[in-house]
């Protein structure tokens, strides 16, 4: 199966960039290349484009999407990790990064990837396919532990509850697919809670956000980004839920200030001055998310170095 995936935001994200025909740019979340290959397109012979994955499935769809493409380079590395994928492409600072966070179109509609509640297969929700899945989770950390990650990477009220109930659960037979944590899940919820949207979906959504450390890999990022950006560069991100939108908005909100001595000081002492222009947030076009529902929630955060 090919890594086929709906690039949300695709134009308003490439355009974001202002793209130099002869600069360097990451995808640091390349994927299928639908974003990657709308910044080759733009550039020049001189140009670079650096292709950052963690899937192996991705990495087999990029290799030979981009074969002949000698300005473009791909990387098998998180993110998080842009420093050292920069030394390893011999580049020391970029014009613009692009991070398109969460989990692709492929692998929700991969059902043996784990990620979706819709389908049943092994639980796993691994991105890069290697370290402790959603099974590790559910059948090792405690009641607490399953509680406090439920309410804080998915934002769901009945948390303890479905804790408990995973818990209990596991004391009989392990949890190994995503149709017994859904059968769970539905146990745990009242009925309420089942009308409007799928119960089971803040806490899939809370589990895939532990097993991956998301929200520590884009916080990482996003601090170091900001040291190999040359002046004028651009950083863009698109996110998908208020967790990652929160931290991408409070950091772009730090850069861009600028002295914070009292107000009463006659001249400043602090010395700081903003280090990036904020751009105007952008939403996906009604017309959009009619064709792809998925792109609903979608962000896009952009900023330039000054």
């Amino acid at each position: 199966m090919k890594f086929n995936h709906h690039s949300v935001l695709l134009e308003e994200a490439v355009a974001s960039l202002n793209i130099k025909p002869d600069g360097i740019y990451v995808d640091g979340t390349a994927g299928g290349g639908g974003h990657s290959a709308q910044i080759r397109d733009r550039l020049n012979e001189n140009g670079t484009l650096i292709c950052v994955d963690q899937d192996p499935d991705a990495l087999q769809t990029l290799r030979e999407r981009f074969c002949q493409d000698n300005n473009v380079i791909i990387i098998n590395n998180n993110f998080s990790n842009i420093k050292n994928i920069l030394s390893q492409a011999g580049a020391e600072k970029i014009d613009g990064l692009l991070l398109d966070i969460g989990v692709s179109s492929y692998q929700l509609d991969t059902a043996e990837r784990g990620f979706s509640y819709h389908t049943d297969a092994p639980l796993d929700m691994r991105m890069s396919q290697a370290g402790k899945s959603a099974a590790d989770v559910v059948n090792t950390y405690s009641e607490a532990e399953l509680a406090d990650i439920i309410f804080r990477y998915g934002e769901e009220k009945f948390s303890r509850s479905i804790a408990r109930h995973i818990v209990r659960y596991r004391e009989r037979q392990p949890i190994k697919t995503t149709a017994q944590l859904v059968e769970i899940i539905q146990t745990s919820v009242p009925a309420a809670a089942k009308r409007n949207a799928h119960p089971a979906r803040k806490t899939f959504q809370a589990l895939r956000i532990e097993v991956n450390g998301e929200l520590e890999v884009l916080e990482k990022a996003l601090d170091d980004a900001i040291d190999c950006m040359k002046k004028d560069g651009v950083i863009s991100v698109i996110t998908f839920h208020s967790l990652e939108d929160r931290i991408v908005k409070n950091k772009f909100k730090e850069w861009a200030q600028g002295c914070t001595c009292p107000k009463d000081f006659p001249v400043c002492v602090c010395g700081k001055t903003p280090r990036v222009k904020v751009c105007k947030p952008v939403l996906p076009t009604a017309a959009e998310i009619a064709e792809n529902n998925r792109s609903r929630s979608a962000k896009l955060r952009s900023v330039r170095i000054l």
